[in-house]
């Protein structure tokens, strides 16, 4: 990649910004070195991994990143054989634990990621060694510091030592105390010297203490001696302390060996452990500058929605639409100086590098961007006083090399290209410039202020006009890139409004030709145009988006209203099967009957019966007709009607099973019209029944609250010491988020004493915890500074 191109886009610029997202030194070092590529594939799977790192970070918060360090001079040592002092084995305990840590993190909760995840693969590769990693910390308490239980051989030369330096300590006290030395002791209380025990004694009187003399105050006042009766004490002292170097050198060793046999898996843990932080680091990025991984294409396309220039405060950065490829592959863009012009050059560029380098970029959804073997930009006054060039001298020599050096794979950028000499000369070389490398059909943008470019955009085939919008009213820039649409420099407006007086404005008018005139004039009527053609076309575009919503919701109501549909006549089907099988039955029982009746000899007797089996088939043939009708619409009387509906009111449908809404009061008969969705019925208030929302939701909310309390078992008090503040704050909000669900009102988090990191860290998250009313330290008999209480909403 060009580096003259990285460096006026300010590339190195966005890779600072990526490395203080990193979290250890090696991670660092690592993203320094970050540099576009040329590579398709390899670019693809860097903006995969960095999407995915989103993906993990936005659904499980930040990974643990720690225990990161260089252990590349550790592993030497161990690969000779060497042995590792207790700040080596700590560290590489730390690389243990962050590998332990990084595997928890994808396992730790129920949140499902999808097995494609190219992070969530690092991640598994890793290979912890728990056991190792505890045998560790159960021997070396700090870099100055072994466990007294390390081995059992230590534990009692400690022993011995601690005994001998109390008895030690008992001898002298007792002689300085005593009535003999009372006037010739300085200061009443024994010392070390040379690591060895002493008492200070006066100077004029050190003749009558027998013993060594280890040291003398800066006065000379005071000497420090070692009594004789004690010089044995103290040499037992220093054997036995010679003894524990030994053994703790022995455990040391020991120790050494154990890790030395899984050296290549602590290599392979801290490369991927740095490529992780490394790829966690993007992630961040992306999410701080609201990016989106772009659209990868092959065709040498560039399509920007709403790019927003990355180093720009991103509370004020005004986002532009441009696109580069398609129907044109040079874009020349003019207007005034101040307007963004510069600044569209350099987002454009500095997204083709972050792209592949691999990092998303900060515009909307469905961007897209491509590959360039190289890219080249000309953008700012390089001259040079040593080297004897002018303004247009540097540009042309940077503009010779570039077209030496570009061809169809690359991305062009000119600001203000043929600048700095005769506009006339200047015009012409710009014009060239662009034919020649749009011969060899690179993609270029160029910026400026000739006339002669706009009118080559416009005559030319595969070449556009572009303009940084300006308001005249205001003179200020709008920031805006209005693409197919030339640019005015708006000179004599922006004179005039600053006060240029009248008649030098006139003067500079009647210089122009006839031609230039034109030109402008054209260039303001296609800007008037511009204006009401955008309003229209925003116009359109905010229609057919409603049409397009209301299209989709009448779809879903229609399907909605189909699926009623097809569920009603279902069972109005089997409703029917039923009474017309129980029909069926009756009838059959009814003929039976008749045959019976012809063995009745008595004629009146038959006739009677004939009689009665007439009537209680029509009855029976009534009930049918009423049970059909009533499986699919229940007549009036089925239900208490409700009283005083009025339009707007929501009721339950019975036959229906559905809630509506009253469309206007029942009639005489009691018939009323009822929308439910888009289909409109009419029906008797029998089958309505009035629905109280506000009193449902009520009473949603008190049964989903009392279904929490007695489902849910939550202590009084949550243990969160031994944890750092990462691990004890997420542990802290799932337990008040389980506390609020049962309805606890006050509960205690103990955090112990310490160092008081831990109880900062739960307190400044209690702070902003939504369902935090308050927080206090405990008093006495609570535990005091050990716990805080917590109320809560």
């Amino acid at each position: 990649m060009n580096n003259k191109a990285i460096r006026v886009l300010e590339y190195n610029k966005i890779i600072e910004r990526l490395v203080a997202f990193a979290t250890s030194e090696p991670g660092k070092q690592y993203t320094a070195s970050l540099m576009p590529v040329n590579d398709y594939e390899k670019v693809e799977h860097s903006l995969k991994e960095t999407q995915h790192a989103v993906e993990l970070v936005l659904k499980k918060g930040n990974p643990p990143m720690v225990g990161i360090k260089d252990l590349n001079a550790t592993f030497k040592r161990l690969e000779i054989g060497g042995l590792l002092n207790t700040s080596e084995l700590l560290q590489v305990c730390d690389l243990l634990r962050g590998s332990r840590r990084l595997k928890l993190y994808i396992s730790s909760d129920k949140i499902e990621i999808d097995d494609t995840n190219l992070v969530m693969g690092i991640i598994s590769g890793l290979i912890p060694n728990k056991k190792i990693e505890e045998r560790i910390e159960g021997i070396v308490i700090s870099e100055d510091e072994i466990a007294d239980d390390a081995s059992t051989t230590l534990y009692s030369i400690r022993r011995q030592i601690k005994e001998n330096q109390a008895s030690i300590k008992d001898k002298l006290n007792q002689l300085i105390r005593s009535d003999r030395y009372k006037k010739i002791i300085q200061d009443s209380v024994v010392t070390m010297r040379d690591d060895r025990y002493v008492i200070p004694v006066k100077q004029e009187f050190k003749s009558l203490v027998p013993g060594m003399v280890h040291d003398m105050s800066a006065s000379g006042a005071t000497v420090f001696i070692e009594p004789m009766p004690i010089v044995e004490a103290n040499n037992v002292i220093r054997q036995l302390k010679v003894k524990e170097q030994i053994e703790i050198e022995r455990i040391l060793a020991e120790l050494s060996q154990i890790v030395s046999e899984i050296t290549p898996d602590l290599k392979h843990n801290q490369e991927l452990m740095v490529q992780l932080d490394f790829i966690f680091a993007k992630a961040k990025l992306s999410l701080e500058y609201n990016c989106v991984s772009p659209v990868l294409n092959k065709n040498k396309y560039i399509n920007i929605k709403q790019g927003r220039h990355p180093l720009l405060d991103k509370d004020t950065v005004v986002p532009i639409d441009v696109n580069l490829g398609g129907e044109f592959s040079t874009l020349v863009i003019t207007g005034p100086n101040t307007g963004g012009k510069t600044v569209t050059l350099k987002t454009l560029g500095l997204f083709s590098l972050m792209t592949q380098a691999g990092l998303h970029i900060p515009a909307k959804e469905g961007t897209e961007m491509c590959i360039f073997n190289n890219v080249f930009a000309d953008i700012g006054d390089e001259q040079s006083i040593e080297q004897s060039l002018s303004t247009f001298s540097s540009h042309m020599k940077n503009i010779v090399s570039i077209l030496s050096e570009a061809n169809s794979e690359s991305l062009v950028l000119f600001d203000e290209l043929g600048a700095g000499t005769d506009p006339v000369e200047g015009a012409a070389l710009a014009t060239a410039i662009l034919e020649k490398l749009k011969e060899s059909d690179n993609r270029i943008v160029a910026t400026t202020h000739y006339s002669e470019l706009k009118m080559y955009a416009i005559a030319t085939q595969g070449v556009e006009n572009a303009c940084c919008e300006f308001d005249v009213k205001t003179l200020k820039p709008t920031y805006n890139l209005l693409i197919g649409v030339a640019g005015k420099s708006n000179a004599f407006a922006i004179s005039e409004k600053l006060g240029l007086p009248r008649n030098i404005i006139e003067k500079a008018k009647s210089c122009l030709t006839n031609d230039n005139i034109k030109v402008e004039d054209i260039l303001s009527d296609i800007e008037r145009n511009r204006y009401f053609t955008e309003k229209e076309k925003q116009k359109a575009k905010s229609f057919r988006q409603e049409a397009e919503r209301t299209k989709m919701r009448l779809k879903e109501e229609q399907d909605k209203l189909q699926a009623e549909k097809s569920k009603l006549l279902k069972e109005a089907k089997g409703e029917a099967r039923k009474i017309l099988l129980e029909a069926k039955q009756e009838a059959e029982n009814m003929l039976e009957r008749i045959k019976e009746l012809e063995t009745l000899r008595d004629q009146q007797e038959r006739e009677r019966e004939s009689q009665r089996i007439k009537e209680s088939l029509k009855s029976k043939i009534n009930n049918i007709e009423d049970s059909l009708a009533e499986s699919i619409l229940p007549r009036k009387g089925y239900t208490k009607p409700p009283k005083n509906l009025k339009p707007g009111d929501t009721v339950y449908v019975l036959s229906l099973e559905q809630k509506g809404t009253v469309l206007k009061q029942p009639d005489k008969d009691g018939q009323v019209d009822i929308q439910i969705g888009i289909m409109k019925i009419n029906v008797h208030v029998s089958n309505l029944k009035l629905v109280n929302e506000q009193k449902a939701i009520s009473e949603r909310a008190i049964q989903t609250r009392v279904t929490g309390i007695k489902t849910s078992t939550v202590r009084l008090e949550l243990d969160i010491r031994g944890l750092n503040v990462e691990e004890a704050v997420d542990k802290a909000d799932k337990y008040i988020d389980e506390c609020v669900i049962a309805g606890l009102s006050e509960v205690t988090l103990i955090h112990g004493k310490g160092t008081g990191v831990l109880r900062k860290g739960i307190h400044d998250f209690l702070k902003v915890h939504s369902h935090v009313k308050g927080y206090r330290l405990g008093k006495y008999g609570e535990g005091e500074t050990g716990v805080t209480v917590v109320s809560l909403n």
